[in-house]
């Protein structure tokens, strides 16, 4: 029987998520927060330093403060897990790395060009985004793609070659349509509906869906009432092959990906008595 997709939980450590509004910025909490998602079922923690949109300037010696004392925390009380770092910037991802981090979730598709390199001398994973030629941290206007499946095919499948020829171990890459980051509703949608395009590319597909703002818009509901659009979205690409799922909601998502790989005969009910004994 195959295994579920991965879970990626977010843990931001930021004062300004705009989702979490800064629940995991104290250490405690941060820590706490990762305890409680391995036990639901995450299998990479994502920790991050910088809002992804427009907010108060971060420093990159910030942002190191913010995540490499919380990556050696977890490295130390969880030594298996992976754990993925949540940056635009080398020498953050540098630090990160030399603290336990396993993974360079670049979610602003090599805007600096020497990230990658760092995650190839290192050996980490490394997540290859697509934005669109969007600078960190500003919002899309009047985006426009003939085709944005194929630019998403295009860049991301580029970028995983470029990953592989500085160093980055091949089994350790993913593509990410990364939705909302240079994109609007309708791009976000498109990339739903044809994910088996991006899927069939053979690299695995990281999805990164949770409570974003083209779920709102498509269901019209604020931040805080977009779960149910998110995890709609998340059966919909478990169901065509995607292979992971950043996340906030960690055991809701693990409940939607059992039930889809149940349905479609790959993973077995958990606990099966009822008629049967």
């Amino acid at each position: 029987m195959s295994s579920l997709p991965v879970i990626m939980a977010i843990v931001n450590r930021t004062p300004d998520s705009f989702y979490d509004k800064g629940a995991t910025f104290e250490d405690t909490a941060a820590l706490q927060r990762v305890a409680d998602v391995i036990e639901q079922g995450a299998g990479i923690i994502d920790i991050g330093g910088v809002k992804a949109g427009p907010g108060d300037f971060v420093s990159a010696e910030e942002e190191i403060d913010r995540v490499v004392p919380v990556i050696a925390s977890v490295r130390q009380r969880f030594p298996d897990i992976e754990i993925s770092v949540d940056t635009w910037r080398s020498s953050v991802a540098d630090q990160a790395i030399r603290a336990g981090a396993t993974l360079v979730n670049d979610t602003w598709a090599g805007h600096d060009p020497e990230l990658l390199e760092v995650a190839g001398q290192h050996k980490v994973g490394y997540v290859c985004s697509h934005t669109g030629g969007v600078i960190p941290r500003t919002r899309p206007h009047r985006v426009h793609f003939d085709d944005v499946v194929a630019d998403v095919i295009k860049e991301t499948t580029a970028l995983a070659e470029r990953a592989v020829n500085a160093g980055v171990p091949e089994s350790k890459i993913f593509i990410d349509p990364t939705h909302d980051f240079g994109k609007n509703t309708f791009h976000g949608l498109e990339l739903l509906r044809r994910i088996d395009e991006i899927v069939a590319t053979g690299w695995p597909v990281l999805m990164a869906l949770s409570n974003k703002d083209f779920i709102g818009e498509t269901v019209d509901r604020g931040v805080d009432k977009r779960v149910f659009g998110t995890l709609a979205a998340t059966a919909w690409a478990a169901a065509r092959g995607v292979a992971a799922f950043r996340v906030h909601e960690v055991a809701e998502t693990f409940d939607v990906l059992q039930m889809t790989a149940a349905i479609q005969g790959t993973v077995k009910p958990l606990n099966t008595i009822r008629g049967l004994v």
